[in-house]
């Protein structure tokens, strides 16, 4: 017999493939299979709060209740110091729903080109550049769970007055980081996955499902 702990399923609430696979690197060695909703048919669910927190708690009970197991939510976005922490919850789609046509990937990409151009339009003229993102983890053994695992990350920087970069998603192109000299977007995964705000984040959520899932 084999001495080899058989992974956990856990739902991820996204259909983000790029959040996708840069969170199974950061859970790597873990006895955990990451699967996204998407994978099991679940719709993603509504994000109506003001918080970070309280989204990331909805998504997870919400693919924790329809998987019938463990869930995993990540609520995650921008906080632009000149704009009151805007675009905070709404970063996702803070130039408004985007109609463009194509596959998931591709709306998605031009959801992101809106966003990042509604963002520079708002900081015209503004000298005060600062930003940092968030990532707010939480984990759920069931829907019900009464101690859900949580974890907050935030990662500092300036916002570009152009983007620079191919990689990433999001408003990556646009975040610069002084300590690394470059955008999020001109990071290679590696170098993402030791700075990010989700990395930071990981880092506390993994102690947590090590020591109370004992993963």
């Amino acid at each position: 017999m084999s001495g080899r702990v058989r992974a956990q399923r856990l739902v991820l609430a996204s259909n983000n493939a790029k959040k996708l696979a840069e969170l199974r690197l950061l859970l790597g060695g873990l006895a955990l299979e990451l699967v996204a909703q998407g994978e099991l048919g679940i719709a993603e669910a509504e994000e109506p709060h003001v918080t970070f927190i309280e989204n990331a708690l909805a998504k997870a009970r919400h693919a924790a209740a329809a998987a019938g197991g463990a869930a995993m939510a990540d609520d995650s976005g921008i906080c632009v110091d000149a704009l009151g922490g805007a675009p905070g919850v709404i970063s996702a789609h803070y130039a408004g729903e985007s109609r463009a046509a194509g596959d998931r990937e591709s709306r998605r990409r031009a959801q992101d080109a809106a966003n990042n151009a509604l963002l520079l339009q708002r900081l015209q003229g503004q000298s005060d550049r600062r930003a940092h993102f968030v990532s707010t983890l939480v984990a759920l053994r069931h829907a019900a769970d009464p101690q859900p695992l949580v974890a907050v990350g935030r990662w500092p920087g300036r916002i570009l007055e152009s983007p620079r970069g191919e990689g990433g998603f999001g408003y990556d192109p646009l975040m610069w980081i002084p300590e690394l000299q470059a955008t999020v977007a001109e990071l290679d995964a590696e170098t993402k996955n030791r700075h990010s705000h989700r990395a930071r984040a990981m880092v506390q959520l993994r102690a947590l499902l090590q020591e109370v899932w004992q993963v």
